[in-house]
């Protein structure tokens, strides 16, 4: 008799549901590993999946942590992978063209190059958003292949094994902590620092050597600086943009938004100095506001390009597989491996809960009312 698991999958009524009876995954393919998952972490895009987005019978969930139950092949075997390890990682839920993957569900299948072993000290818990969540495979992809930006020696091998891609913005000198002399580092503004993203934009960007300025809530200054934030803003303030500029001497050129709202890009673009610069987000933005000032290069990315799949959810986010994103999914995850080894990762705040699966359907409708929650939501199944 085949098994069955409980899950959150797409339901007949165009909603997410709790299942009791979906079928165990497939026989494992070469890259793949079988995971017993212990705990999940809700995201933001975990709440979107509705409408064209939403596909009955698809496991929901994008992030994990558990013990590995089976290796697909020498890929993972390469990966230093084996049966009985603790590991986090990201896959994409909701996936009409993988219905059967997802994290939330009590075994799902992950790829090899986009898990990581987790330390002996860490729990499932503080694994599934710390190092398991969607932020640490978007925000790299923004600031060291879509900004440009030199990860420097603190991240191998990405800034040995991975080119730095010649952006199509304008020229912009960068200098970093790690360059030789007596010039500053260059400044790079984290739109939204108390997110999950911006937490992990801080972080990465300290550790590539540049000097990092912030916006949040009053309430979270303390927070973003515990993160190395060298400044910190207050993003509902009037003068804000004001502000960040008489900071930065008007010579701000680098910026990445994790909130990606029609009134955050603007922000952003009243923050940019007067030569322009790159201004990257990690949603679809505003081409009005864009196009507002002709000297800043806009962009924005997609975190799960990073797995090497075809993503058929609508426009803009369906597109084929990329082969770049793809090779620096496995280059990015040895070095975030090694981050992780020796322990340079700080978690964002969790809230953590003993609810299970059925308390994580419950957290997916919380999210969805709510304005923002000042930490990640964490099941133990």
């Amino acid at each position: 008799m085949a098994h069955t698991q409980r899950a959150l999958v797409g339901g007949q009524d165009g909603d997410i549901i709790l299942s009791d009876s979906i079928p165990w995954p497939p026989e494992l393919e070469e890259s793949q590993l079988g995971v017993d998952v212990k705990a999940i972490s809700l995201n933001p895009v975990d709440t979107k999946m509705v409408g064209s987005y939403f596909t009955p019978g698809a496991i929901s969930g994008c992030e994990f942590a558990g013990v590995v139950t089976g290796i697909g092949g020498a890929v993972a075997e390469k990966r230093g992978l084996k049966v009985g390890d603790r590991v986090a990682g990201v896959v994409m839920g909701m996936n009409p063209l993988r219905p059967h993957i997802g994290a939330f569900a009590e075994h799902t299948v992950s790829y090899a190059n986009a898990t990581l072993k987790i330390p002996d000290d860490w729990t499932f818990a503080q694994a599934a958003s710390g190092v398991g969540g969607v932020a640490w495979a978007t925000v790299p992809w923004a600031l060291f292949h879509h900004l440009a930006l030199p990860p420097g020696p603190n991240l191998e091998p990405l800034n040995s094994e991975f080119p730095r891609p010649e952006s199509s913005g304008p020229k912009i000198s960068i200098t970093t902590s790690h360059d030789a002399g007596e010039k500053p580092p260059t400044t790079v503004l984290v739109s939204g620092g108390a997110s999950f993203t911006g937490t992990c934009a801080v972080q990465l960007l300290k550790l590539a050597g540049f000097t990092v300025i912030a916006t949040c809530s009053p309430r979270s200054f303390d927070l973003v600086k515990s993160f190395g934030a060298d400044a910190v803003f207050d993003y509902a303030s009037p003068t804000c943009a004001a502000e960040i500029k008489a900071h930065t001497r008007n010579s701000l050129r680098l910026v990445i938004d994790c909130i990606t709202t029609p009134g955050t890009t603007r922000l952003c673009y009243e923050a940019l100095g007067r030569s322009g610069g790159r201004y990257v987000a990690l949603d679809p933005y505003s081409m009005a506001v864009a196009g507002t000032r002709s000297v800043v290069k806009a962009d924005w990315v997609f975190g799960m390009d990073l797995l090497g799949e075809d993503v058929a959810w609508p426009a803009p986010h369906g597109r084929s597989a990329d082969p770049v994103a793809s090779r620096f999914g496995i280059v990015w995850n040895k070095t975030l491996q090694t981050l992780l080894n020796s322990g340079q990762i700080l978690t964002h705040p969790q809230q953590v809960r003993d609810t299970g699966l059925a308390g994580a359907l419950e957290g997916i409708f919380e999210i969805r009312s709510a304005k923002g929650l000042p930490y990640k939501l964490v099941y133990t199944l």
